[in-house]
């Protein structure tokens, strides 16, 4: 069984969507025309066994009633035609198990339900006797008193009546001929129903299934050339909506491609200038060397600047690590103290930041989220702002030359330096990969640091901001949700 079923199944996945609609409505149609065929068919045959028995049983009753039937000198010489009873066999079976018949006229089947009928005197028998291919007949048997006597008349009295059973049987020819005639009726109504479904269905499927036909050409078409042009939608069927999703998919993944394009060229400039720096600098080097070497004081200077270039490199291959990660949200998820990773972030940035003023204050607040992910755009923030703090011509004689602020309060991070500010043309894009400010281009850095925080705070479902803060420099806001309103 299961085998079959299995062979059935790899047969329809086999099959075209097209044909396999077509074959559903034929089928769909096929099952209710059988259905309805058979209903009408029983129905219609037990209607009319009814009509027959009825009929029958009526006929029988009255001509018990008359009693010229149940005479049996009348029974003997009197033709049934003359009692309308010329499609019938007429018969009565008595008490005593003796047959009468009709004289010149084929006694009807007289077999154990009409005898019982003979004997109770209280039942109607009705049964079929004989075979649809052979003689055929509806017999039924309804009480009767008959009177044996040979004189037609001579009527018996009251005691000479014997209890018997009067029965008549009709052929069911006409019925059967009938109902043969409706099965044919039945089965070409249905075959052409069928055969009607099985058109409609296919140009159901035909004029329903052209959109599926034009997106999955325009998917071959994609995935051929690698045009991300959407496709023109029509209707608002569900077709229509699957369009419109592959659509939106065609869209995002032009904008992807977009973003990968500009990441990679861009990374590929920001890459090209501390290896041209670091190339330079070992050329100088090595043609230093050829002539007799440089002075120890100049041959650390240009060491110090290959380590710092080595470090930017680094720093900048990091970066782009780290945005490379494409995850809409972050895995292995863990329950977190944000205070305690803004404290890590601090004596890193402080560190590297000694001639800063910071005024930090913050309060402990839990989140799920990436420890290494967040203390990243933690620290990049830290950076940014102590990068800005600085004056450019400031110089580091122990004495604080700038302040940073740093606040942690209900899940927001707020870091403000004491630097320019942002230009107002430079607020919405200072997020963005690579975007580097017509102030920032003198300072180092790679234009990331921003953009990773920005990553962070939208893979733990927060969000980052910046704005200028008045007698202040930039301020950079940090949200992030409490680990109780987020799930694992």
């Amino acid at each position: 069984m299961r085998s079959a079923q299995s062979w059935w199944q790899d047969k329809l996945h086999r099959l075209s969507l097209h044909s396999r609609v077509t074959l559903l409505a034929a089928v769909a149609v096929g099952l209710a025309v059988a259905f309805v065929s058979i209903a009408a068919y029983v129905s219609v045959r037990q209607q009319m066994y009814q009509n027959l028995d009825d009929s029958l049983e009526d006929r029988a009753t009255q001509a018990a009633r008359s009693g010229v039937l149940t005479n049996n000198a009348a029974l003997q010489s009197v033709s049934p035609d003359a009692f309308g009873l010329s499609d019938i066999l007429v018969g009565v079976y008595t008490v005593d198990g003796v047959r009468v018949g009709a004289r010149k006229s084929t006694p009807p089947p007289m077999e154990a339900p009409e005898l019982d009928v003979a004997k109770e005197q209280n039942v109607v028998s009705k049964r079929t006797v004989g075979v649809s291919t052979g003689p055929h007949y509806r017999v039924v048997a309804v009480p009767a008193q008959f009177c044996p006597s040979n004189d037609i008349d001579l009527d018996c009295g009251p005691g000479e009546y014997v209890p018997a059973a009067l029965v008549v049987a009709q052929s069911l020819k006409p019925i059967d001929r009938t109902l043969h005639n409706m099965g044919i009726v039945l089965w070409a109504v249905g075959l052409l129903g069928v055969i009607g479904a099985a058109i409609a269905g296919n140009a159901i499927a035909a004029s329903g299934l052209r959109p599926l036909a034009r997106l999955t050409g325009a998917a071959e078409h994609v995935a051929r050339t690698d045009d991300l042009r959407p496709i023109p939608v029509i209707g608002s069927d569900e077709i229509s909506r699957l369009a419109l999703s592959f659509n939106a998919m065609l869209g995002a993944l032009a904008q992807s491609r977009d973003r990968q394009r500009r990441l990679i060229g861009d990374a590929g400039h920001e890459l090209r200038t501390p290896l041209t720096s670091i190339r330079t600098n070992l050329d100088l080097l090595a043609q230093a060397d050829k002539r007799g070497g440089l002075r120890p004081e100049d041959r650390q200077q240009l060491l110090d600047d290959v380590r710092a270039q080595m470090d930017e490199l680094t720093n900048l291959i990091g970066d782009l690590t780290e945005l490379a990660r494409d995850t809409p949200q972050i895995r292995n998820a863990e329950l977190i103290e944000l205070s305690n990773v803004v404290e890590d972030a601090l004596i890193k940035v402080r560190r590297r930041a000694p001639n800063l003023e910071w005024d930090v204050s913050l309060e402990p607040f839990p989140v799920w989220g990436d420890e290494r992910l967040l203390g990243r755009a933690v620290t990049n923030l830290l950076d940014n702002a102590a990068k800005y703090s600085v004056p450019e011509d400031a110089r580091t004689d122990g004495v604080p030359v700038g302040l940073v602020t740093v606040r942690l309060q209900d899940g927001v991070l707020t870091v403000t330096d004491s630097g320019p500010g942002i230009a107002d043309a430079d607020l919405p894009h200072v997020f963005e990969r690579f975007y580097r400010s017509s102030e920032a281009r003198s300072r180092p850095g790679s234009g990331l640091g921003l953009a990773i925080v920005k990553h962070a705070a939208e893979q733990h479902g927060g969000m980052i901001y910046a704005r200028n803060t008045p007698g202040a420099g930039a301020q950079f806001t940090l949200w992030l949700p409490h680990a109780a309103t987020q799930t694992r």
